[in-house]
């Protein structure tokens, strides 16, 4: 062979090897496995593992793309841009990074509580945080428990109002609706307070008014599937990813007799019942949590009977806020969940002893999963994520006993119940009990997938 053919030939060969190892380092890149075989934790600022299945800490791998994964190249790439203060954030974590669960059937990032003081057109760093991260998780719907704006001041003018509103829209609604994430909330009483006066009439009727009519603007359509917008943005409807929504006005301690009656047509509907799973958004709770709001008036008054009412229509899971505390419980067959703050004045809980803190909760649904719920919860200042175990195992509210969503009324020992005994009537403490959960959801043919 010629030396010419020779250094031909070689320099192909050489060519070829180059191109074998750039196209396999690129597919390295794109499948952005986040731990290889035999390698300990990685950092977890690789977002498109929200939508492949989940990133690892702690030693324990990803769930989501092993070597063999029949994910496609397509799949692989498909990955949201992060903006700067993004990365930062998640650059912030910590040398683990900022955990990412397994992804199901749906995602959904639970907001509650934004405000900060009456009349207040600033955000505490946690909620332009909380925004800033939502691609991170890639949810299907950000759902909010209320309290978005500082009203319930009757001093407050129709400007200040619509300025609250208008800085909410610059810190929260338009950067979701940029993305193209559906926003399914509740109103709260610093949005538009239901109390009524003794004439029956409600007392912050104009902010009432003003927080309709930002909602009913068609540039704030807040995205989501509307099955039933005739009282929007106080009572409606709306269907997302297979789940049934409601949002109820619980601005106030009083739901009325007819709206409660609105309440069980709409979960009756085939619209409801044909839904995979359904879900209730409430700003006041069914019971306290939380030091200094756990008493009548910071919860809804007849939670016995819309507990049953939502029971009744197999609602899965109740989110709430006004608490400012989080706190994942059930009680009978209906979850609990009690979503924390953002914004300005976290509070502890009532037999707790750890110091207040602001939550956000990511809610992953698996539809073939007998729990159909998995919780994954942050401190949003710290980004630390929380060990629900480490909460207290059961609360004493003033109108009823409630079980962290782990613990069954069976755990409880004699000196559990006694405790509860010494505070509520026997029959309070009683209606704690609960099924057991695997004993009772499979056979609920509408959670199938």
């Amino acid at each position: 062979m010629s030396p010419h053919v020779q250094r031909f030939v070689t320099g192909l060969s050489l060519g070829l090897i180059l191109a074998i190892c750039l196209a396999c380092s690129q597919r390295v890149l794109l499948s952005a496995d986040p731990a290889m075989p035999g390698m300990g934790p990685t950092a977890e600022v690789r977002s498109n593992a929200a939508r492949e299945g989940g990133s690892a800490i702690d030693g324990v791998a990803d769930q989501g793309a092993s070597a063999d994964s029949s994910v496609s190249d397509a799949a692989l790439t498909e990955a949201p841009v992060l903006s700067a203060a993004a990365q930062a954030v998640i650059a912030s974590a910590g040398p683990e990074g900022l955990y990412n669960p397994p992804r199901k059937d749906v995602r959904l990032v639970v907001f509650s509580d934004l405000n900060s003081a009456y009349g207040s057109t600033d955000y505490d760093p946690e909620v332009d945080k909380a925004v800033a991260l939502v691609p991170f998780w890639q949810p299907d719907a950000v759902v909010c428990s209320g309290d978005m704006v500082a009203g319930q001041q009757r001093t407050l003018t129709v400007d200040q109002i619509n300025a609250m509103w208008q800085a909410f829209d610059d810190h929260v609604a338009a950067p979701l609706r940029d993305m193209g994430v559906p926003y399914g909330f509740t109103l709260g009483n610093h949005d538009a307070s239901a109390a009524r006066n003794s004439s029956g009439q409600f007392i912050f009727q104009q902010e009432r008014d003003l927080a309709s009519a930002y909602w009913n603007t068609p540039a704030h359509d807040p995205g989501v599937n509307f099955i039933d917008r005739t009282d929007f943005p106080f009572f409606y409807t709306f269907e997302q990813n297979g789940v049934f929504f409601m949002a109820w006005d619980g601005s106030s301690s009083q739901i009325p007799a007819d709206k409660l009656a609105w309440v069980e047509a709409a979960l009756s509907s085939e619209a409801a019942q044909s839904a995979k799973a359904r879900m209730v958004l409430s700003h006041l709770p069914l019971y306290g949590v939380a030091q200094r709001r756990d008493q009548p008036g910071e919860v809804l008054a007849n939670a016995p009977q819309l507990q049953a009412i939502l029971e009744r229509h197999n609602v899965h899971t109740l989110i709430s806020g006004h608490q400012h505390a989080y706190y994942p419980a059930h009680r009978g067959n209906l979850q609990l969940l009690h979503a924390g703050l953002l914004g300005s004045g976290p509070r502890a809980l009532i037999d707790g002893s750890a110091a207040p803190w602001k939550a956000l909760t990511v809610i992953d649904i698996d539809f073939a999963d007998p729990a159909l719920t998995t919780y994954t919860t942050y401190d949003i200042t710290t980004l630390r994520r929380v060990d629900d175990t480490t909460l207290p195992r059961f609360l004493v509210s003033h109108n009823g006993l409630i079980l962290r969503r782990d613990v069954q009324y069976s755990d409880l020992t004699p000196a559990d119940k006694a405790r509860c005994q010494q505070r509520l009537s026997a029959d309070q403490c009683v209606a704690g009990r609960s099924t057991p959960i695997l004993a009772t959801w499979p056979q609920r043919p509408t959670y199938a997938a």
